[in-house]
């Protein structure tokens, strides 16, 4: 299995990267992580970030970043809100990844469909 790789993008050098568990989310969120990666990686609060909980109440969590997520032969940079107590990988950094879901094996892999390098979709422009 491959895994999921964090290290703070602004100076990777001077804290270890991370590899937690994470699970995948195909909702439009954003990556988060709980405060002891965050503390970990020496990310900076950059803003303040509104989100609704489960039972209906708005909190405001820390947005922290930016964070260099890297897997497998894939990477993007992204920031992430201080919540929880595992790391979430939204939808916006596995599209960017070019990851997949594999729901059976409740896992995500690289895109079968372009495994050497990330695909994006670019319809509507025109190389020129």
């Amino acid at each position: 299995m491959t895994p999921l790789v964090l290290s703070a993008a602004i100076s990777p050098s001077a804290t270890p990267p991370a590899q937690p568990g994470a699970l995948g989310d195909v909702s439009p969120g954003g990556h988060r992580g709980p405060e002891h990666l965050a503390i970990q990686l020496s990310l900076a609060e950059l803003e303040r970030r509104e989100v609704v909980l489960t039972d209906g109440r708005r909190s405001t969590v820390p947005y922290v970043g930016p964070v260099e997520v890297r897997f497998g032969n894939r990477r993007c940079f992204t920031g992430a809100m201080v919540l929880g107590n595992e790391v979430l990988l939204g939808a916006i950094p596995m599209q960017d990844m070019d990851l997949v879901l594999r729901p059976q094996l409740q896992s995500v892999d690289v895109n079968p469909e372009s495994p050497y390098i990330p695909l994006s979709v670019a319809k509507g422009l025109q190389q020129g």
